[in-house]
C-alpha cells in the first residue's frame, strides 16, 4: 500500500521543539493546529513563530506575503478534539512516559483511525509509547533536533509494529519540512544520542579528570578534533537538565556506565544551572 497524505499536521505541545516543529509544518505548506493546555501558552507560541517568520522575511529568505500565508494555515487549540480530522498528529510534550502515555491513549480515541500518530521523544522507547493505543502500527517516531527549524536532520524511527505506511508517510513529511530524514529502528537513543550521549559524558568527565577548563575542553574538541562545536558550548545548547535526562534514560536501558550523567551536571540541573535557557551553564549568557 503507498503512504497516506499528509495534509493537516496536529502539534501536541508548543514548548521550543514544539513550537519549532509546527513552523516547519507550516512551512512546507501543510494546515497545522496546535495544541497548548492554555491559550496563553498557545499564543506565546504564535508570536515565537511570527517572529521567526519575520527574521526569515528582513534577512529575504522569505517574502511578506508567504510569511502571512504559513501564519494563516497555523490555528491554535487547548482541545484535543479539535485535532480529530488530523492526518498526523505530532507529540512534543514533556519527556516523561507516563504523560506520554496518558496523551497517546487520549489521542486514540480522538483521532480517526487512519490516522498517524508520531512522538518527537529523544530517549524514550517508541514502542512503550506505541503500546497505548489500540492500533500500534499507525505510531512512529519522528525525532527532531533543536532548534528543529535550523537542524536538518529527523530521524524517523520504527517501532515493533509500526506500519511500512506509517513509516514512510512520516518520511515524506521530513523531506517536505526540507529535512535529511533517516530511518532506524527503535532502539535506545536511536542513532544520534546513542552515540552522542556518552561521549559527550566522556568529554564533560575529562573536565575534572584533566583538571581542563570548559573553555579549554571545547577548544580542544573543535582544533583538535574538527568539531564543529565544543562538547560545554553544546550542552549548554542544549540544555543541561534536557542532556541529563536523556542520560539517565539511556543507562536505565543500557546499563553501561559510560550513559550514566556525570555527576558534575547532575549538580549543575539540581542548581538551576541549564545552560543558555537559564543563563548560566558551563558559560554565562546574557
Amino acid at each position: 500500500m503507498p503512504a497516506p497524505e499528509i495534509r493537516t499536521i496536529g502539534v501536541v505541545g508548543l514548548g521550543s521543539m514544539g513550537t519549532g516543529i509546527a513552523q516547519l509544518a507550516i512551512e512546507a505548506g501543510y494546515e497545522t493546529i496546535g495544541r497548548e493546555v492554555t491559550d496563553e501558552l498557545g499564543q506565546q507560541a504564535h508570536r515565537r513563530v511570527a517572529h521567526f517568520l519575520q527574521r526569515k522575511v528582513d534577512k529575504e529568505r522569505m517574502s511578506a506575503n508567504d510569511r502571512q500565508s504559513a501564519l494563516a494555515r497555523l490555528s491554535l487549540t487547548t482541545d484535543l478534539a479539535d485535532l480529530a480530522d488530523c492526518d498526523l498528529v505530532i507529540e512534543a510534550i514533556v519527556e516523561d512516559l507516563g504523560d506520554k502515555l496518558a496523551l497517546f491513549s487520549e489521542l486514540d480515541r480522538v483521532v480517526r483511525d487512519d490516522a498517524i500518530l508520531a512522538t518527537n521523544t529523544s530517549a524514550l522507547s517508541v514502542t512503550e509509547i506505541a503500546a497505548s493505543v489500540a492500533a500500534p502500527a499507525r505510531v512512529v517516531g519522528m525525532h527532531f533536533f533543536n532548534p528543529a527549524p535550523l537542524m536538518p536532520l529527523v530521524e524517523i524511527v520504527r517501532a515493533e509494529l509500526s506500519s511500512d505506511e506509517a513509516v514512510e508517510a512520516a518520511y515524506a513529511v521530513g523531506e517536505r519540512m526540507g529535512k535529511h530524514p533517516i530511518r532506524c529502528n527503535d532502539t535506545p537513543g536511536f542513532v544520534v544520542n546513542r552515540v552522542l550521549i556518552p561521549l559527550l559524558n566522556d568529554c564533560l568527565r575529562v573536565l575534572d579528570e584533566a583538571r581542563v577548563s570548559p573553555d579549554d575542553l571545547d577548544t580542544a574538541m573543535t582544533a583538535g578534533a574538527g568539531w564543529p562545536m565544543g562538547p560545554c558550548t553544546l550542552v549548554d545548547l542544549v540544555g543541561i537538565d534536557v542532556h541529563v535526562h536523556a542520560s539517565e534514560a539511556l543507562y536505565e536501558k543500557l546499563r553501561e556506565p559510560r550513559m550514566a550523567p556525570p555527576p558534575r551536571i547532575v549538580a549543575m540541573k539540581n542548581a538551576g544551572l541549564l545552560g543558555r535557557k537559564s543563563g548560566r551553564g558551563f558559560y554565562t549568557y546574557d
